[in-house]
């Protein structure tokens, strides 16, 4: 953000909160820390995490008199990552509610999957269900991200000559190869392009050819209720480029509108990932 002359306030929403570089305005540890939890009621991880929750949703007056100075700026709130307050204990949704109608702040949820996800085909359903579980959750507007974008695109493009080593290797190992994709540990920069709006029929009978039989039948399940809902599409995202921070925050700023005295910001149309990705669709979210 301070790479492109956005000034942002971060506000800690996990009471399991590893030190971090960054510093946070609102820090939910300050009202109650998961460690002082496990500590005090013995509880184990996840108890501990739903009872710091519970504790907040217990004294939202707290939360509201944090960030009520911060009603006209820009706030980054930091939540778990754990699915489980989202969805079988649905604290979160019930804060975002609060922020929306109590609060009025005009609010978009980010889904942040790591890009290196992608070379694991049941990784990735994996976060694309997750995400889709909070689109529909929140019910606020919504962005996917491919974050880490950098540490996938040092892999090269394969020639014919390292698509038929990779291919011979996988033979002799007893295992498979999928296109696009070296080894194990990479992918190219065409083939994650794929993934950006993903075809997740396609995707599953990538991953039916390196699976047991036994398993097809499941994949091509959550396919196609991946299909049938046709709500997750990913923007590309790497952390340290500006131009790629720009155009995330364009997209937020849009469905926001953030500073209401500015024009309205259109999204940018185009990725700037690398040349193998001119020829990629104006518009994910058209």
């Amino acid at each position: 953000m301070q790479n492109i002359g956005r000034r942002a306030h971060i506000v800690n929403l996990d009471p399991a909160a590893e030190p971090s570089a960054y510093e946070f305005t609102v820090d939910i540890r300050d009202l109650i820390s998961l460690q002082d939890v496990m500590e005090e009621l013995e509880l184990g991880p996840n108890g501990g995490l739903v009872y710091c929750f519970e504790f907040l949703m217990n004294n939202l007056d707290w939360l509201s008199e944090q960030i009520g100075d911060y009603d006209d700026e820009f706030l980054i709130f930091d939540c778990p990552g754990q699915i489980e307050l989202y969805t079988h204990i649905p604290i979160l949704p019930s804060i975002v509610k609060f922020l929306t109608r109590q609060m009025n702040f005009s609010l978009c949820a980010t889904y942040l999957l790591e890009a290196p996800f992608v070379i694991d085909r049941p990784k990735f359903f994996s976060g694309v269900l997750s995400a889709m579980s909070a689109m529909i959750l929140l019910e606020t507007p919504h962005i996917n991200i491919l974050s880490k974008m950098d540490l996938v695109e040092a892999a090269p493009v394969p020639t014919s000559g390292d698509a038929a080593a990779a291919e011979a290797a996988a033979e002799a190992s007893g295992s498979s190869v999928g296109p696009g994709a070296l080894n194990e540990g990479t992918v190219s920069r065409r083939e994650l392009k794929r993934f950006l709006n993903p075809d997740p029929l396609l995707l599953a009978d990538e991953a039916n050819a390196k699976m047991n039989p036994k398993f097809h039948s499941l994949n091509s399940s959550i396919a196609n209720l991946i299909d049938d809902f046709g709500m997750v599409q990913f923007l590309p995202l790497k952390a340290k480029d500006p131009d790629s921070v720009a155009t995330i925050l364009s997209y937020i700023d849009d469905v926001t509108q953030w500073a209401e005295a500015q024009e309205p910001k259109e999204p940018k149309d185009e990725f700037e990932l690398e040349n193998d990705f001119d020829d990629m669709p104006d518009n994910n979210f058209e």
